[in-house]
């Protein structure tokens, strides 16, 4: 009986080390544009992610990106917050 108890104990300690927790990460984003005389920053989108940490801040630096328009250079930063 003592080893069914065992088993059982050690089964269920592997099963819930190998699930992640997921939970609800909020992903925050500005947008800087950097001009000739004038650096201007605002907030510029927001994500919510439901997984584990580690993948929601992959997810959210994934956003993270640089180029041009109309208005000139940007740069957009994300970060779980």
């Amino acid at each position: 009986m003592k080893k069914v108890f065992l088993v059982a104990g050690l089964l269920l300690a592997i099963g819930s080390s190998l699930t992640s927790c997921k939970k609800d990460y909020v992903c925050k984003c500005s947008k800087t544009y950097t001009g000739n005389t004038s650096t201007t920053t605002s907030d510029y989108s927001q994500y919510t992610y439901k997984d584990s940490r580690k993948r929601a801040e992959d997810r959210c630096n994934d956003n993270t990106t640089s180029g041009s328009d109309l208005y000139g250079d940007y740069s957009i930063n994300c970060q779980i917050q």
